[in-house]
């Protein structure tokens, strides 16, 4: 079932250490350190999960443990019993009862870019 819909998994036995990129929807419930990259696709982190990882992806849901910032184009997710230590920059936020987050919210509606504020001293638009 590893593969089922497009769907990669790292099981809760597996460490990884280094760079993850993918264009595919992601389940990790093991430990990963470095950096995760989804652009157009879901990242998941488990319930096991133990990520010391900075996180980019479409949409992430979150149940385990994070340390680390997340950049979503779209939604972040902290379920109940989720750990989150980082920073946050998606378009929408949504926090359950029960989940641990410690760190800034940034809710805009260009997540991807860090330069994406419009620039007032030209007249132009791209």
């Amino acid at each position: 079932m590893a593969t089922e819909n497009g769907l990669a998994r790292v099981g809760k036995t597996i460490v990884i250490r280094g760079e993850v990129r993918g264009n595919e929807d992601l389940v990790i419930d093991g430990r990963v350190e470095g950096t995760v990259s989804l652009s157009e696709s879901r990242l998941t982190i488990g319930p096991n999960a133990s990520v010391a990882a900075d996180l980019s992806a479409k949409d992430v849901l979150i149940l385990g443990h994070v340390k680390g910032n997340i950049v979503a184009s779209g939604r972040v997710e902290l379920r109940a019993g989720s750990h989150v230590e980082g920073d946050v920059r998606a378009l929408r936020l949504a926090v359950e009862d029960n989940a641990v987050f410690r760190g800034k919210v940034d809710l805009t509606q260009a997540a991807k870019s860090p330069e994406s504020a419009p620039d007032t001293s030209t007249g132009s638009t791209a």
